[in-house]
């Protein structure tokens, strides 16, 4: 473990010093693209204006023989639209550690991109130790081509060793900049008995009480609460940002609109969005509800300085409630300086 002071130090002579707060940015979708798909690729300079972040992916869903093909998509994809200007990040996610890729992944896209690049998305971190081996790779890297600004680094949850070791993975360096969920290869770390992506088992419910001869009341449950939870405090705790991860069915919006939600009033700041179709559905979703800002911004102006104790319909609110109504207002406030639309019904000052 790096001593206090050494913590926020650059890793390589000449490499940028690392973000000491992360940079304030509305992610309720990271976007995922193909770089290797000409057609899907040409499409990213108008769909840049619609969705908060564009991911090339390196990984998984590229075949062995188009990896290559994928790296250089998106050298090309990051070099032909300005994302700085519509506030869109760009972010990959590389390929794993223990594959024969990775290496050339991150020489190539730090040298020809590296100045345009957010966040480095790790796939399969099952320690600190897998951060720290990334945090030092590319502090050499941006110092070798003149990046000025430190790349992030986005770790995936999808192996049963990394959500043991969470805690240590959130804290492993000051370039972390979040995690998110990888619900099918955790299921298949864990040994998990479905072949689902995400989402909901109807398999995996609890049964009521019997009475009489009454039909018993059931209910489906959430597999994946208890690890987004173990997430989501270890990003909080560490500054960082958690994120649900893909939802595979596609044919379904209800369900991916449920999981999506559910994932948001945990405290995920946004999910995975793999089709056009769920695009819309983290939007709505990763933003909060006109009803709820109004309400929140009321506690703030009754409590400016989030001290005291003020009473707003009958309920009391102390600065507990102040801080849980800071959260919704700020977050309004990003989502109205991205969507013109919702900055009319937030009516924010």
């Amino acid at each position: 473990m790096k001593l206090p002071r050494r913590f926020f130090q650059p890793l390589a002579t000449g490499a940028p010093a690392p973000f000491r707060e992360l940079p304030v940015r509305l992610e309720r979708m990271i976007h995922f693209v193909p770089p290797h798909n000409d057609k899907v690729r040409a499409r990213v300079p108008e769909l840049a204006g619609t969705v908060d972040v564009v991911l090339g992916n390196l990984e998984d869903a590229v075949p062995a023989d188009q990896k290559e093909a994928a790296r250089n998509g998106f050298v090309a994809m990051a070099r032909a639209t300005d994302f700085a200007a519509t506030g869109t990040g760009l972010w990959t996610r590389i390929n794993a550690l223990n594959s024969p890729w990775i290496l050339d992944d991150l020489f190539t896209l730090v040298a020809e991109v590296g100045s345009k690049l957010d966040v480095v998305m790790v796939p399969k971190v099952e320690g600190p130790w897998d951060i720290h081996y990334i945090d030092q790779l590319l502090a050499q890297l941006e110092a070798r081509h003149g990046v000025a600004k430190p790349i992030l680094v986005h770790a995936i949850l999808e192996t049963a060793e990394g959500v043991a070791n969470v805690d240590a993975i959130a804290s492993a360096s000051p370039r972390m900049h979040g995690m998110s969920l990888g619900p099918a290869d955790l299921a298949a770390s864990r040994g998990m008995k479905t072949t689902r992506v995400g989402g909901g088992h109807p398999d995996y419910r609890v049964l009521g009480d019997p009475s009489g001869d009454a039909p018993r009341a059931t209910a489906q449950q959430d597999l994946w609460h208890y690890t987004i939870a173990r997430m989501v405090d270890a990003c909080m705790a560490n500054g960082l940002k958690a994120f649900y991860g893909p939802f595979g069915d596609f044919s379904d919006g209800a369900a991916c609109e449920a999981q999506f939600r559910n994932a948001f009033l945990m405290g995920c700041a946004g999910a995975w969005t793999l089709h056009p179709s769920q695009v819309a559905i983290a939007k709505r979703v990763f933003a909060p509800d006109p009803a709820e800002v109004a309400f929140a911004a009321r506690i703030v102006a009754a409590m400016p300085d989030g001290t005291g104790a003020v009473m707003l319909d009958g309920k009391m609110q102390d600065d507990a409630t102040w801080k849980q109504a800071k959260v919704i207002v700020d977050l309004a406030k990003l989502v109205a300086a991205k969507d013109p639309e919702l900055a009319a019904v937030y009516q924010l000052g």
